[in-house]
């Protein structure tokens, strides 16, 4: 398939509906953990998670490169960025290995947890290692992104219920199967990539992507920075407090999936710049994600009790965390608009000058600012208002966060704004609007359920009374359907010819 040739719509509704059915597996593999767990086991569970994120900051570094270079058909690149990732991987290890002793100790956390810990190193390689081979796959074929998704989750949830269920491991069983899902997904990759690993290796790439990493370094260095607030959650106020942000998240995480309907345009916009296709994906984005953070409030009570009865309390935890998922998609988006009309490496050289003064610069920048809103305040706030109350703590570190994206969104707005002609649909966006306040209003009034699959059957109806309200008002929701089919049968066809 060459760059011109990526379907939009068909690209970004495959990755949806995976992200989509990835949800169930998701929250079956997150209720084995956080049913066979307690409370501060499963505060534990998310800050191993914490703490490894440190030393995956490089993961997404080279693959921003290497995505563009292979969108622009430069010959060798899929192959140069894996080997360099794979490289730069496994330095990350053996250098997070020997800390792993001093890190927990200075967190407090038990020598029991120490293995767990250090099974986080093949973790790692693993992250490097599917954030480049995704990055060339993303380039040519997005939607085969969504096949391996799915293949993956199946075989962490058949694994999980194994070893977390059977085996009664539910921490260790845990990241087995995650190791080895991603191992299994890492495979699959490997084998559409044949044909390109087959090409010579570019050295001098690596070089011009060095250069203008120093910018993405920067940038993700920020946002390890930012995601200290979490870290300090769990020093300051305890496992609890972690857990309570923690289960809360999982749900709200899922508004995020709504931004995978865009995950085309990013390098569709690298190989044609069509104002036109902004507003499509901000269309079809928005009519999914305007509802589910809708229904996230509307049924947040229920949401949370269903990882665990523990959890009943934290439903303010998942209201705030529901805004901030929808700000986070919207700036999202943006961003990768912004990527996309970005022509500064389109030679194949990157200067580090002219990266400086680019509006990508500024962008990378976004992080510090968040930082400087977050870190200061949250620090404040845990240590003098919430010692000893991890249900408050979450709360208001979800509303830290949730105030600092909507200032770092704007600003991204802004600058996006004056790079490309956008146009926001006003009129769509009222609909989905108008369709979710609808949905609310009925699902405030039914007796909230507390068992899963009563919560299941409301969620279902929410979006039933959601789709018939907008295909009543908006002609374009009536005519997705058709849009959609028509794009799959193209795509079949295209493969049989």
């Amino acid at each position: 398939m060459t760059k011109n040739q990526i379907r939009l719509q068909y690209s970004g509704f495959v990755i949806f509906a995976a992200k989509m059915l990835s949800v169930a597996t998701g929250l079956i593999f997150q209720l084995m953990i956080a049913r066979a767990t307690t409370k501060p086991e499963y505060g534990i569970w998310f800050n191993i998670n914490d703490v490894s994120a440190y030393f995956t900051l490089l993961a997404g570094v080279l693959p921003f490169w290497t995505m563009r270079f292979v969108a622009r058909g430069r010959e060798g690149a899929a192959k140069t960025g894996i080997l360099a990732n794979l490289t730069i991987s496994i330095t990350a290890a053996v250098i997070y290995l020997p800390l792993v002793p001093i890190i927990t100790s200075a967190l407090g956390v038990s020598e029991k947890y120490l293995l767990l810990y250090f099974l986080v190193a093949i973790q790692i390689i693993e992250l490097y290692s599917i954030n480049a081979l995704e990055a060339c796959l993303r380039a040519k074929m997005p939607q085969v992104i969504g096949y391996g998704l799915l293949t993956g989750e199946c075989c962490k949830v058949i694994l999980g219920y194994i070893l977390i269920i059977q085996f009664q491991q539910p921490l260790l069983g845990a990241i087995l199967s995650l190791i080895t899902a991603v191992a299994i997904q890492t495979i699959y990759y490997f084998k559409l990539l044949a044909k390109e690993l087959k090409q010579r290796i570019k050295w001098e790439y690596v070089k011009e992507w060095l250069k203008g990493s120093t910018a993405n370094i920067y940038n993700v260095a920020g946002g390890q920075i930012a995601a200290f607030i979490l870290i300090m959650l769990f020093t300051y106020c305890g496992e609890e407090a972690r857990s309570n942000y923690g289960a809360a998240a999982q749900i709200a995480k899922v508004i995020t999936y709504s931004s995978f309907l865009a995950f085309a345009l990013y390098p569709k916009l690298l190989a044609e710049r069509k104002p036109e296709d902004i507003t499509t994906s901000l269309k079809t984005v928005l009519m999914f994600a305007i509802p589910m953070t809708v229904g996230a409030i509307a049924l947040s009570d229920s949401y949370v009790i269903i990882m665990k009865d523990v959890y009943k309390d934290a439903w303010p935890v998942l209201i705030a965390l529901a805004i901030d998922a929808l700000i986070i998609t919207i700036s999202g988006l943006f961003g990768s608009v912004l990527f996309g009309v970005e022509r500064i490496d389109e030679k194949a050289k990157i200067s580090f000058r002219e990266l400086a003064k680019s509006r990508l610069f500024i962008i990378f920048s976004l992080p510090y600012l968040q930082s400087a809103i977050t870190l200061p305040t949250a620090f404040h706030i845990l240590t003098t208002y919430t010692q000893n109350q991890p249900l408050q703590a979450a709360i208001s570190v979800s509303i830290i966060n949730t105030l600092a994206h909507v200032t770092t969104s704007f600003i991204l707005y802004i600058i996006v704004r004056k790079t490309i002609k956008i146009n926001i649909p006003w009129s769509n966006i009222a609909k989905y609007v108008f369709a979710s306040a609808v949905m609310a209003t009925a699902l405030l009034v039914i007796p909230h359920p507390t068992r899963i699959y009563l919560t299941l059957i409301a969620t279902a109806a929410g979006g039933i009374i959601y789709l018939t309200s907008l295909t009543a008002i908006d002609k374009e929701a009536r005519t997705l359907a058709i849009t959609i089919w028509q794009e799959i049968k193209s795509k079949v066809e295209g493969i049989t010819t």
